[in-house]
């Protein structure tokens, strides 16, 4: 009984497929009739609470060697990429403010040379705001000098003692910030070495953070 059942289901299968063969060959001999369906749709604008985020223009720049007012050191400079805040907040805290901080790595030896790693002590910044929105309300930290410089802030970006500030607004400056929905910071970085300091191809790691 079950082998005739098969058999029976194997049949009606297999004549389904040799029917739609041939009626697909039937309805393509000649075509009556075509017309088209258009498909729209309509993508509202986001309502939502929105973010307070944060995109960096590039991920990587490179230092170039430029001379040195002192003959025992070697000084290359770059520019980091620019930083963007952007804030799409329909509703914003009040008091809100928001800060971008740096820290960096030790610089790495990349070519294989086996070289010491340059501490990011050596690496320094001066940061600026280069879009302050239409408020003005966003301040560029302080410039972060090498190990090699005169003091006062001459840690590095090495972050011994935290991360260092790129920039922020001011404490208590939503209202503003729902004004202008977008800052950007950059800055300008500066690498000081020993002139002893191993020659080859080194890389560093900056982090940026973005708190609130």
């Amino acid at each position: 009984m079950r082998k005739a059942v098969t058999s029976r289901v194997a049949v009606a299968t297999l004549g389904g497929i040799l029917l739609a063969g041939v009626a697909g060959a039937a309805f393509a001999d000649e075509e009556q009739q075509t017309d088209d369906v258009d498909v729209n749709v309509v993508i509202e604008e986001l309502t939502g609470p929105g973010t307070l985020a944060m995109t960096v223009a590039d991920d990587a720049t490179t230092l170039a060697e430029v001379d040195s007012d002192d003959p025992t050191e070697r000084k290359f400079t770059g520019t980091l990429p620019s930083v963007t805040v952007s804030d799409t907040r329909t509703s914003i805290p009040e008091g809100a403010a928001w800060a971008v901080l740096g820290q960096a790595s030790a610089f790495v030896s990349t070519d294989g040379g086996g070289q010491p790693d340059i501490s990011a002590g050596y690496l320094g910044w001066v940061p600026r705001v280069v879009d302050p929105g239409e408020t003005y309300e966003v301040l560029a930290g302080d410039t972060v000098d090498t190990v090699l410089d005169d003091g006062p802030n001459n840690v590095g970006l090495e972050g011994v003692a935290g991360p260092e500030l790129l920039a922020m607004t001011l404490n208590g400056s939503g209202s503003a910030q729902a004004v202008s929905d977008s800052w950007a910071a950059d800055a300008d970085l500066f690498l000081k070495v020993p002139v002893d300091t191993a020659p080859g191809a080194y890389t560093s790691v900056l982090t940026l953070s973005l708190f609130e």
